[in-house]
């Protein structure tokens, strides 16, 4: 049996430059300064600086030079865009601060990075202190590249000799490859090179001069490593005979060993990230007072010569189709240039006044650095303040920094959820994992405290929370669960 339905459905789409827009508000400076770099190249009708004093610029009028039929030029299908991923509006908020307290003339000083080796690189190096001839070479070579960031290798001496055959052609077994491990294993930074933890440990200690502690660590990491892992204390003094103290003196000695050796390489390029600040925080005259990265703030203008070259289409009497065929390139071009600027602004705009109004709601932590001072606070908070759709806040607050005098901080941080006290007041979860991880810091570590006892305890400070939430909690500040932080 068929039936009809009549279903209506009202939805409204975006024009190519609203989601161009958005995706000009999302880009951080650096992201933001390529994509500019880009549009230039691209269209020779932006050019960068002020205009020339003695020009005097006319705003070209569309409908000035719009006497060509344009039905042939490429557009962009904007039917299926979803209007609820992007901004609803192309105005400018109602929602205004000053915002020209950035001059074009700012410059941003960076601290210049040297130029350093890799890790794999400084271990290649190293290899050259060693005599080997070509074979053992190829080999310590492939051996080297085999390990991960963290200085490990993860496969196994059977798994290394097939790879070698099949991808290097390089015919070698199983005892070779040891041999020109334990080399390997002579490399810095020590402990590289292990293929997992316990085998790590044990190069270490193995470095070490030998003395009664250490020999001690060494044998509870070669004969109970799982005890040890497990913090079964009790099992390794009956195990070793050992006084409560001679444990604890062995198990100092193996916590000052570096479980990833390769994380602690000074050029591993991983580690070191640039991070421009979009904003600036600074607190003058016990106010604070913002301002944006001049490098937001770009000068740009449409070409003079192109605008010479549309005015003087409109004069010319003749227009031949080759002229006209030129000109709508050149008033693409312009209407472009145009829309890129305006698009600029708009961004500036954003970006100033969603910062701004976080830094107001945000006031008290910003004047004293003190994180439990940090009001909950989400997108919706900050989209009602400024009339702006949330998923416009989102972006400017997922993927731009900010400069405070407490540090440098991803401008999401300051968004969090609020949860009651026991007086019905609402207060960060921000400042509930402080206040959860100052307890855990000032437990007594012979004997930690299990997730059901910190919910206790910050039930009487005044935030009743569920266990569950605890251990919620203490993950994401990375935390272990009490067994694994109990000490001698």
């Amino acid at each position: 049996m068929l039936k009809q339905f009549l279903n209506l459905k009202i939805s409204q789409k975006l024009s190519p430059q609203q989601i161009q827009l958005m995706k000009l508000i999302q880009l951080p400076t650096q992201a933001f300064e390529q994509r500019l770099l880009e549009e230039m190249n691209e269209n020779p009708a932006l050019e960068s600086g002020k205009e020339e004093d003695n020009y005097e610029k006319d705003e070209f009028d569309t409908e000035d030079y719009d006497d060509y039929d344009d039905s042939e030029a490429d557009r962009v299908d904007a039917e299926d865009i979803n209007i609820d991923e992007y901004l609803n509006s192309d105005d400018t908020p109602d929602y205004k601060t000053q915002a020209n307290n950035y001059s074009d003339d700012d410059e941003s000083k960076e601290t210049p990075f040297a130029a350093a080796i890799s890790f794999h690189q400084d271990l290649i190096n190293q290899l050259n202190t060693f005599i080997l001839n070509d074979e053992e070479r190829d080999i310590a070579e492939f051996l080297v590249g085999s390990i991960d960031d963290m200085g490990y290798i993860r496969r196994s001496i059977p798994d290394l000799v097939d790879d070698m055959a099949f991808t290097q052609g390089l015919y070698t077994t199983e005892k070779q490859v040891e041999a020109i491990l334990n080399i390997i294993h002579e490399l810095e930074p020590t402990g590289v090179g292990a293929r997992d933890l316990q085998e790590c440990l044990l190069l270490q200690l193995k470095h070490k001069t030998p003395t009664e502690s250490i020999e001690l660590a060494t044998s509870i990491i070669e004969q109970q490593f799982d005890s040890f892992v497990k913090k079964h204390y009790d099992k390794l003094i009956q195990k070793f005979s050992i006084s409560n103290e001679q444990l604890k003196n062995a198990i100092h000695e193996i916590e000052r060993l570096n479980p990833k050796p390769g994380g602690s390489f000074s050029g591993n390029s991983k580690i070191t990230e640039n991070v421009v600040p979009d904003f600036t925080i600074r607190i003058v005259d016990g106010d604070l007072e913002l301002t944006l990265n001049g490098r937001n703030a770009p000068s740009l203008h449409v070409s003079k010569d192109y605008q010479e070259m549309m005015q003087t289409y409109k004069e010319s009497k003749d227009k031949s189709s080759s002229q006209k065929d030129a000109v709508q390139f050149i008033k693409q071009k312009l209407d472009s240039a145009k829309w890129f600027i305006d698009a600029i602004k708009q961004r500036q705009d954003t970006l100033f006044v969603t910062m701004n109004a976080i830094m107001h709601y945000q006031k008290d932590y910003l004047l004293d650095g003190d994180e439990t001072r940090l009001k909950p606070m989400i997108l919706k908070d900050i989209a009602d303040m400024i009339g702006l759709d949330i998923s416009t806040v989102s972006r400017v607050a997922n993927s731009k920094y900010v400069e405070t005098p407490y540090g440098t901080k991803l401008i999401k941080e300051f968004f969090s959820e609020a949860m009651k006290n026991d007086q019905g007041e609402e207060v960060s979860t921000i400042e509930i994992k402080r206040i959860l991880q100052n307890t855990i810091e000032e437990e007594d570590k012979k004997n930690p405290l299990p997730d059901d006892l910190l919910a206790e305890i910050l039930k009487e400070k005044g935030y009743p929370i569920a266990r569950r939430t605890i251990a919620k909690y203490r993950e994401q500040l990375e935390i272990p669960v009490a067994r694994m932080r109990k000490k001698l």
